[in-house]
């Protein structure tokens, strides 16, 4: 275990790699291995751990009856996910946790962390007030995600998404985590409409793009 990598992590800010260990073991850690496609949690389940990505890429996604898929979130490495439900014991997830590469995921157990613990161990109030930082975190990811949805039309959502993104990263110039069923799934959009309208956008001098590669392009 890289435990100076996980000091870096948002639920270890602050804590020194050397009290890791001990830690980890006061909070019933347990490190587990997922190849590509695996399912880490499925709709329905319940958990008492929130899981932290070590390697590989987690997507966290909803799909209906119909068999529709909605893709809420990409997880990499030093990111949680299922931290909401860990903190609501018996609430079934609404949402399939699956391994978009193979990945290695060290699970946390929320009930220990919040509790007092029986060793006195003076950083649980720091490692909950780094929950609460990943918590806020995740709603406004939510929050992102509902606004980049909102716009009524395909382009619309494409141009919020992808302003965002130029933001975020400081350039016109980026690559995004998603290809292009996973983005369609994400806006919440038809994959072969979402290919047509790039197409268009191209054709206008709005962007260049190829696979999940994106050049935004200034209009006069």
């Amino acid at each position: 275990m890289n435990y100076s990598y996980l000091s870096k992590t948002i639920l270890f800010r602050g804590i020194h790699p050397d009290e890791m260990k001990e830690m980890l073991s006061c909070l019933g850690s347990e490190q587990k291995n997922y190849k590509k496609g695996q399912y880490i949690y499925r709709t329905g389940d319940t958990t008492q751990s929130m899981g932290l990505v070590l390697s590989g890429n987690v997507f966290i996604e909803n799909d209906d009856i119909w068999g529709n898929k909605s893709l809420l979130d990409s997880i990499g490495p030093g990111q949680f996910f299922g931290e909401t439900y860990a903190s609501l014991p018996g609430e079934p997830l609404m949402v399939n946790v699956l391994a978009r590469q193979d990945s290695e995921i060290l699970f946390i157990n929320i009930t220990r962390l919040m509790k007092v613990c029986p060793n006195t161990c003076s950083h649980h109030s720091k490692l909950i007030q780094n929950l609460l930082t990943i918590s806020a975190q995740k709603n406004l990811n939510l929050s992102r995600r509902i606004f980049h949805t909102s716009a009524k039309t395909i382009r619309g959502r494409l141009l919020s998404y992808l302003s965002y993104e130029a933001l975020r990263q400081g350039k016109y110039e980026f690559s995004i985590p998603y290809n292009r069923q996973q983005l369609a799934d994400y806006l919440s959009v038809d994959r072969s409409a979402l290919s047509n309208e790039l197409s268009k956008m191209q054709i206008e001098g709005i962007l260049t793009t190829e696979k999940n590669y994106f050049q935004l392009l200034k209009t006069e």
